[in-house]
């Protein structure tokens, strides 16, 4: 049972949200054996000014065996 969590800067409206959550649900079914009802997104706002030690450094920073795809910047 795939559960993706999306952390993102916070101000994305429901819409983009929800758009979001079906691309990731779409990917998710394309590249495994899991079904719409296996799938799981949950989306996480983050303030700008709380990125660096809310996400980037436990998420990123922290975790590189977990990172698939690395960020093409490091926080100021």
């Amino acid at each position: 049972m795939p559960h993706v969590i999306v952390k993102l800067f916070a101000g994305r409206s429901e819409q983009q949200k929800n758009r979001i959550a079906e691309e990731v649900t779409k990917a998710i079914m394309a590249t495994t054996d899991n079904g719409a009802d296996a799938v799981s997104v949950s989306i996480e706002d983050v303030q700008p000014s709380d990125w660096t030690e809310a996400v980037y450094r436990p998420d990123i920073l922290e975790k590189p065996d977990t990172l698939y795809k690395k960020p093409g910047y490091e926080p100021r």
